[in-house]
């Protein structure tokens, strides 16, 4: 069992590409979607440090990232200001349910207050019952109402 104060959260830097990706994969392979991994190392490292259209954390663990979040902020017409997306999540195995994901959800919800967000959300399949659960018990609610739609990127061209 990890204790808290061994795990710290820290932003990737520019040269932890290959690890970024590395977790994107893993959590691809986890929700059962590994052949829509488009991102390449090279893709991440221009998105994420020369454009900053995204950010990432690490919780790291004798200097080793053990989970990774990663997220941007978008803004709410009906809040007037941004709020806080968090697009991944995610928990190397062996270190579940010793509050890793805790300690990066209140990363995120301090960053959250700081920037002022009027709100942060993120989406979970609807099959995720350990994330939904850990979810309710962080106080999120489900907003069943709203139907997230899509067009893919062949889609987009075609248009």
């Amino acid at each position: 069992m990890l204790k808290k104060e061994n795990v710290i959260i820290r932003k990737a830097r520019s040269d932890e590409g290959a690890i970024i990706l590395s977790f994107i994969r893993k959590i691809a392979v986890y929700e059962r979607l590994s052949d829509q991994v488009e991102a390449t190392e090279a893709k991440l490292t221009e998105a994420l440090f020369i454009h900053q259209d995204a950010h990432v954390i690490f919780a790291v663990h004798d200097d080793v990232p053990i989970a990774f979040a990663l997220y941007y902020f978008h803004f709410s017409t009906f809040k007037g200001k941004k709020g806080l997306y968090l697009e991944d999540l995610y928990v190397d195995e062996p270190y579940r349910h010793q509050g890793i994901g805790r300690q990066l959800f209140q990363y995120l919800i301090q960053l959250a207050k700081k920037e002022k967000c009027g709100r942060m959300e993120w989406t979970c399949l609807d099959w995720n019952r350990p994330a939904i659960d850990f979810y309710r018990q962080l106080g999120a609610e489900p907003l069943s109402e709203w139907t997230t739609f899509r067009l893919d990127e062949k889609t987009l061209e075609r248009l």
